[in-house]
């Protein structure tokens, strides 16, 4: 018999090796493109906030164009126009305490739904991710003859309640899966040791949840900021939103293209800074969610 020989293992697994790392390096270059496509139309809104009118409007684009801070003083109101801070302050405040008011109450609720399920949870689940099939512009002729006849028109605290009642559902439902992860025997060690319920909910399974939560605020407040549609009809002057505020750059006289791109700038800036302070409890409470 004829002896075949074979090639040492350190040298067949060589050539995998080599593949298995071009085949990585390929995939990071794809995601590093992905990631300058996804980028490229917030840097390019940036730049040409720092254009003057004349040059954000040529076409071909000026990319060498001179940098000027005018279209920000113009939203700023510096050469005596109309200031942006009381829309602003009414996103905030309209953002701020919807999310609030819907971790309260989303809380409890995920509890119930998970760590003490109630009967045909799965039922109530679907019921809450219903009800966001609804189009918005399908509830919005009732809701206005409400807001009408109960004098809340142009009211931030109507835009407090319809926001709360919006971003519930989801947020329910994205709590209740972070929830299932919480260990019930810490829920009853604490209870053997006398906690009620607020007090469970607010010293063992929010700690516990964090990332979760953290990751459900963080995207009620960005459905919250953006609203529009609901905003743009229900209030006036008194209430008007950030993104309300931005459709007042479109006029008669035309489109002021770089005083829109630094209002969208300035009003993006929330919601980056937000998320880049929670972003390590966001990509963990949606990795969590991925995973489960």
């Amino acid at each position: 018999m004829t002896a075949v020989s074979l090639p040492p293992p350190g040298r067949a697994a060589a050539p995998a090796a080599r593949r298995a790392r071009r085949r990585s390096a390929a995939l990071g270059v794809l995601a590093w493109a992905a990631g300058i496509g996804f980028c490229l139309p917030a840097l390019w809104m940036a730049l040409t906030s720092l254009h003057s009118e004349t040059d954000a409007a040529a076409n071909p684009p000026a990319l060498t164009a001179s940098l000027t801070l005018d279209g920000y003083r113009a939203f700023f109101g510096a050469d005596g126009g109309p200031t942006p801070w009381p829309s602003l302050l009414n996103s905030l405040s309209a953002s701020a305490l919807s999310t609030v008011l819907v971790l309260l109450l989303a809380l409890p609720a995920a509890y119930a739904l998970s760590i003490r399920p109630v009967r045909k949870w799965r039922d109530v689940m679907f019921f809450f991710l219903s009800t966001k099939m609804l189009p918005v512009v399908a509830g919005l002729l009732p809701i206005y003859l409400f807001a009408k006849n109960a004098g809340l028109l142009d009211n931030i605290w109507l835009l407090v309640i319809l926001y709360t009642s919006m971003n519930l559902p989801i947020a329910v439902w994205m709590m209740q899966s972070f929830l299932a992860d919480v260990p019930v025997s810490i829920i009853e060690a604490a209870q053997v040791d006398g906690a009620r319920l607020p007090t469970v909910l607010a010293r063992v399974v929010a700690p516990v949840a964090a990332p979760g939560i953290a990751a459900t605020a963080l995207i009620c407040f960005i459905f919250s900021w953006n609203e529009l549609l609901f905003a743009r009809v229900l209030t006036g002057v008194a209430a008007q939103t950030a993104p309300v505020y931005l459709t007042g750059f479109v006029t008669s006289q035309g489109l002021f293209l770089a005083q829109l791109c630094a209002a969208s700038v300035v009003v993006s800036l929330p919601v980056l800074a937000a998320g880049y302070a929670a972003q390590d409890k966001l990509v963990q409470g949606l990795s969590l969610g991925a995973v489960k």
